[in-house]
């Protein structure tokens, strides 16, 4: 396969993946949360699409997939303001799984970079919260969401595991790319 044909299936798996998260985001927004002594806490279910990007894709092209997600859920239905807490919270939760990973599969599952995961973007949002609330007593909700937070991660990272260990093409690029990166 030549350069160009090979750069064009990575743009459309990217493209791919972008619109599952954009749909899955838009999808949850509808669902309502059941626990009222959690406001705002959601299952993170996009997630998925950020733990298989992480898994399948160079740092770049992860990063890119992950703006492009937030930029297009909160262009299809959100807020500035949504938008500002989920950049906070997507982008410490995307650095801090990726920090995470680099520990290696013997030492941290897939289902604990998740649930890592799950913690750094309540961080993030509550981090927003605090700056723009003028106070940093938001953060005593902080035990609430981490708890939410774990459950969540360990919720997602379960799902993202099963997609990897019974959808043959995410194994195979997941195979593919950890030999590139041993290469390198």
């Amino acid at each position: 396969m030549n350069y160009s044909s090979e750069k064009t299936r990575q743009y459309v798996y990217i493209s791919l993946l972008c619109a599952q998260g954009v749909i899955i985001g838009l999808i949850e927004r509808m669902i309502p949360f059941p626990f009222a002594f959690a406001l705002g806490a959601k299952l993170g279910l996009a997630n998925i699409i950020t733990i298989v990007s992480i898994y399948t894709l160079p740092v770049s092209e992860s990063f890119l997939l992950m703006l492009m997600r937030l930029v297009l859920t909160t262009l299809l239905g959100g807020t500035m303001s949504t938008f500002m807490y989920s950049v906070a919270g997507s982008f410490l939760s995307w650095l801090g799984m990726l920090l995470i990973k680099q520990f290696g599969e013997k030492h941290v599952s897939m289902i604990g970079i998740s649930a890592a995961g799950g913690i750094l973007f309540n961080i993030g949002q509550l981090s927003v919260a605090s700056w723009i609330a003028g106070s940093w007593t938001v953060m005593l909700y902080m035990p609430i969401l981490s708890f939410i937070g774990i459950l969540a991660g360990i919720a997602v990272g379960i799902a993202a595991n099963f997609l990897f260990e019974h959808v043959r093409t995410l194994s195979r690029l997941r195979f593919e790319y950890s030999n590139v990166k041993e290469r390198i």
